[in-house]
């Protein structure tokens, strides 16, 4: 990666631009700053943790910070381009051999009962494991190859590790409302579209493009590839450092 990423603040982040897009709510932009937020999802342990690897010695010798790793930098590089392939490859809107498949409407005695979220509640939270399995060691190896470099590095990689460990559950728990979210955006498009009806529905038409199924996939691809963007931000940003500090003369 020898290209820096673009570093973008919590709430502006593309996930929540697209959701914010997607779905409308009466929620207040947050009064407090990020750091007292974050002081509320710290317990006493997590903090004692914090503060050790803010202030811990970096005197021991590393390795010799004269060049980018090249194995961490593509290994960064393929497991984004699969996760990529992965969300952009669905075998329904877009043909190809799908490692999760996009549902289609499933036949039902009812024209209404055909449009069932499940199925893509489903596949939304199959990427969300397929995400999760690939970049947690994907972020553990890159910390671990950090920690063997410059002290500056070294420490990085223990405040990398202590707010992993920390802020894991609170992670798990806001990306588990994403898929709850695009649940709605699905029935606004259905309700929509059963209104608008001038002639019989038929399933059948419903991912043909300007469909509202087909609408709702392509919106639902985009939060996916939002969300595979914030996830991956913690491990572009120790890329980033790496590079940054190996270009020093």
């Amino acid at each position: 990666m020898a290209r820096g990423s673009p570093r973008t603040s919590f709430d502006s982040s593309r996930l929540i631009r697209a959701l914010s897009d997607l779905v409308s709510t009466d929620a207040a932009p947050p009064r407090q700053s990020f750091a007292d937020r974050l002081g509320q999802w710290l317990d006493f342990a997590d903090a004692i943790a914090l503060f050790s690897a803010l202030n811990g010695s970096t005197d021991a010798a590393g390795g010799p910070a004269t060049a980018e790793h090249p194995a961490l930098r593509d290994e960064f590089a393929r497991v984004r381009g699969a996760l990529l392939d992965s969300i952009n490859t669905d075998g329904v809107l877009t043909p190809g051999k799908a490692r999760i498949r996009l549902p289609a409407p499933a036949w039902h005695a009812s024209t209404p009962g055909a449009a069932d979220y499940l199925p893509y509640h489903r596949y939304y939270l199959a990427h969300q494991r397929d995400m999760g399995a690939a970049i947690a060691p994907l972020r553990a190896s890159v910390r671990a190859g950090l920690a063997q470099r410059a002290p500056a590095l070294r420490q990085l990689a223990a405040l990398d590790g202590v707010l992993d460990q920390a802020l894991a559950p609170r992670e798990r728990s806001l990306l588990a409302t994403v898929p709850q979210l695009l649940g709605r955006h699905f029935e606004q498009l259905h309700q929509a579209h059963r209104s608008a009806l001038p002639t019989p529905d038929d399933p059948a038409r419903w991912l043909q493009p300007g469909a509202w199924l087909h609408t709702f996939c392509q919106d639902m691809r985009a939060v996916l590839l939002a969300e595979l963007e914030l996830r991956l931000q913690p491990v572009a940003g120790l890329m980033d450092a790496l590079n940054e500090v190996t270009r020093q003369p």
